[in-house]
């Protein structure tokens, strides 16, 4: 049936959602709460994707979780490292749930009056999200276990590697 979406032009959030990862052949499960999450492997680790949809104002928020955790002492430079990226960012945004002290990418998305999720809207944001997270893990890695300074994390991170393998 979830495939089946796939072929509309749009559907409830949720169940485009997981139509999506169906197709793309990523574990997922519908909630009772009408929440999705599912599992994604990005270029760097395995990143737990959340979507949430909130339809008394037609917003979708889908939340990726790059299973990065925070320590205390390197708290300080995290958020320093946090404001450094999201400087650099057009959409969703990077955070620390103060729950667990984890690290996420959130985006949310207004949805029109109708509440409906496209295919491409849903490849959109969950392909934003992926490469976002994979964009900036090394610089997160950096600060937390390569004791680099934010801003010499995110130079090193942002590096283009020229040429061919």
């Amino acid at each position: 049936m979830q495939s089946e979406l796939l072929y509309d032009d749009a559907a409830a959030p949720v169940e485009m959602l997981a139509a999506l990862f169906e197709a793309r052949g990523w574990p997922c499960e519908v909630t009772p709460q009408g929440e999705v999450t599912g599992e994604v492997q990005g270029s760097w680790a395995k990143f737990q994707l959340r979507g949430i949809w909130r339809k008394e104002d037609n917003v979708l928020q889908l939340i990726c979780f790059p299973d990065i955790h925070l320590s205390d002492p390197k708290r300080a430079a995290t958020y320093e490292l946090l404001a450094l990226i999201n400087e650099q960012m057009w959409l969703g945004h990077f955070d620390i749930w103060s729950n667990g002290d984890v690290l996420l990418y959130r985006h949310g998305a207004m949805l029109g009056a109708d509440g409906q999720l496209t295919l491409d809207q849903a490849q959109s944001l969950v392909e934003t999200a992926i490469d976002e997270c994979d964009r900036f893990y090394p610089a997160f890695q950096f600060v937390l276990w390569g004791d680099k300074a934010p801003r010499d994390a995110l130079d090193s991170a942002l590096v283009d590697a020229a040429g061919e393998a």
